[in-house]
């Protein structure tokens, strides 16, 4: 088994869902985030239009962050989730400087997002992060082992997210790269990426 997502960039909408989920989802602290949408509007008028293009950590089979991570922190799962295990992260960054698609966040300071004050809903979550670590996305691995879909698939309106087994010929994930024309970011760095993109 290997995980994989497909994002549709025709159907993204750019309206953040995904960046909001995920942030509700892990409980991270102000200005870190795993994933986001980026935005960048294209043309000229009459014919200008925005493009939205959603990212998150690849979970990259050759992942360079794994090579790079001197603590061995940066792990990856039988199912291909790359993770940081926070309690060996020295918080070198060396991960940071080595991943081709900046998908990690140094967490310098946790903080409330109001001055002076920690939410209950904060007090709990942050107890999952530590300061001077490095974090970023794992696929929410906590759903996946009670059968759920990442936050950021469940909540996405327009359905621009599919997740499952990329080595499952008959998965909905394997179907769209067969079906579809599909693209993975960065394809020179030959991270073999498990996240594609439909253009």
């Amino acid at each position: 088994m290997r995980l994989g997502m497909v994002l549709d960039l025709k159907r993204c909408i750019g309206c953040q869902a995904c960046t909001m989920a995920c942030k509700l989802e892990n409980a991270t602290p102000p200005g870190v985030f795993w994933a986001r949408c980026l935005e960048k509007e294209t043309g000229k008028y009459p014919q200008a239009k925005r493009v939205f293009v959603p990212v998150l950590c690849n979970h990259c089979q050759d992942a360079p962050c794994l090579r790079a991570c001197p603590t061995g922190a940066t792990t990856q799962r039988e199912d291909g989730i790359v993770n940081v295990d926070q309690n060996t992260c020295i918080g070198c960054k060396a991960c940071m400087e080595a991943c081709p698609y900046e998908a990690r966040s140094y967490l310098e300071e946790i903080n409330g997002y109001y001055p002076g004050h920690i939410t209950p809903f904060e007090e709990v979550g942050y107890k999952k992060h530590q300061k001077g670590t490095v974090s970023k996305c794992n696929f929410c691995k906590d759903r996946i082992e009670q059968c759920l879909e990442p936050a950021c698939v469940q909540t996405c309106p327009a359905v621009a997210r599919t997740f499952g087994d990329l080595d499952d010929p008959n998965s909905e994930v394997s179907r769209l790269i067969r079906e579809r024309y599909t693209i993975q970011l960065r394809p020179e760095m030959g991270t073999r990426p498990s996240v594609y993109y439909i253009p």
